[in-house]
């Protein structure tokens, strides 16, 4: 049913929960999983230069090595908790959700994997919701692990 199996990651709490969830149906399936950790282009600091940007862009963090530690620290987590599987880890930048949506398509993934916080009213619409987002652009089955409750 399932080959390929997408788990966005951000190393948090939130997605912990979610890797769970994913590596389990990556054994149930025998199907490999996508370790992805998404560089926010919009939330980085404004101060970054265009040229800066475009290198992260392609992958190269250059003097951010705080940026790339988090990202391989993320991405690696999955792929120990999962040492049973095959894993591939994978860093991108731009917005969330459309790398989450392009990633999948060029990757033949069949369903997406992640955590959501789970917040409501003025939080949620300021902050928005990558999981939500998500939910509105991809064609693909997504499921959405809350943060908040238990198994």
């Amino acid at each position: 049913m399932y080959d390929n199996i997408l788990i966005p990651t951000d190393g948090s709490d939130v997605a912990e929960n979610a890797i769970d969830h994913a590596i389990d149906l990556a054994r149930r399936y025998d199907a490999t999983l996508h370790a992805l950790y998404v560089v926010d282009i919009d939330a980085i600091d404004i101060s970054l230069g265009t040229e800066q940007v475009q290198r992260i862009k392609g992958g190269q963090f250059g003097e951010m090595t705080e940026l790339k530690a988090r990202a391989t620290a993320a991405t690696s987590s999955v792929t120990e908790q999962a040492d049973d599987l095959e894993v591939i880890e994978s860093v991108e930048a731009g917005q969330p959700h459309r790398v989450i949506d392009s990633y999948a398509t060029a990757n033949g993934i069949d369903l997406v994997v992640m955590g959501s916080a789970g917040r409501s009213g003025v939080r949620r619409a300021i902050l928005g919701s990558v999981a939500e987002r998500t939910l509105r652009t991809t064609q693909l089955p997504v499921l959405v692990v809350d943060a908040r409750g238990d198994d």
